[in-house]
């Protein structure tokens, strides 16, 4: 599966576009005063402004190559705010996923995520840039009932559970490694943060098997 594109809201338009065009060095297209589009590798986030409500903070990992894990720290560790343990950028090691990741905030609070997944034939030599930020890998969904939802995209749209996880009632993931949405209980805290998730709107589109799926979720 993979996510073609994202789009989510933003409180004001100008930081974040900021943020992933200076920070993160990201293709960034002003569509308009209220919405932007940024090239993410092989996705596209698409964010508008939406100045009205309070919003919630969205989770996004992004697939990096397998063996560049530490130069991706390295590019960033000047520009982000990593999530640390005991003054050190916390690596997580998704042992049954084959993965490693690191975790940090954008300029309003949103949990992105760098993933090395092992099992993607993806390793390059090349100096890490970020050009080699090569896809959205994963998108976070806020449900009362994460199983009860997952069913339901697995028998409405034909998509499947992510064979690695151990979904659960509180956490299940849908999909494979190039794409997952990652389906959280309300108030359970985007990992590994202390920021209680929170159902947020956005618009999904997809690809499975050859299949192009748009995805709505509300509120």
């Amino acid at each position: 599966m993979t996510i073609n594109e994202i789009e989510i809201k933003t409180a004001d338009i100008k930081p974040i576009k900021a943020f992933y065009q200076n920070v993160l060095e990201l293709p960034t297209t002003q569509i308009d005063n209220k919405s932007i589009c940024v090239k993410i590798g092989t996705s596209y986030l698409k964010i508008i402004e939406d100045s009205k409500n309070l919003l919630p903070a969205y989770h996004l990992a992004f697939n990096i190559p397998k063996n560049k894990l530490q130069e991706a720290i390295n590019w960033s560790i000047n520009k982000v705010k990593f999530v640390k343990k005991e003054n050190k950028v916390l690596i997580t090691n998704f042992e049954t996923w084959n993965a490693n990741s690191v975790y940090f905030f954008d300029i309003e609070g949103n949990i992105l995520e760098y993933i090395a997944r092992h099992d993607l034939d993806n390793a390059t030599t090349e100096q890490f840039n970020s050009s080699q930020i090569l896809n959205i890998s994963e998108f976070g969904i806020v449900k009362d009932q994460p199983d009860v939802y997952g069913k339901h995209l697995i028998d409405t749209y034909g998509l499947h559970l992510f064979e690695k996880n151990h979904n659960s009632e509180t956490f299940t993931a849908i999909g494979d490694d190039n794409g997952l949405l990652v389906i959280v209980k309300a108030n359970r805290n985007w990992y590994p943060t202390e920021t209680p998730a929170k159902s947020s709107s956005a618009n999904i589109k997809l690809s499975n098997v050859g299949i192009e799926i748009n995805l709505k979720i509300t509120e």
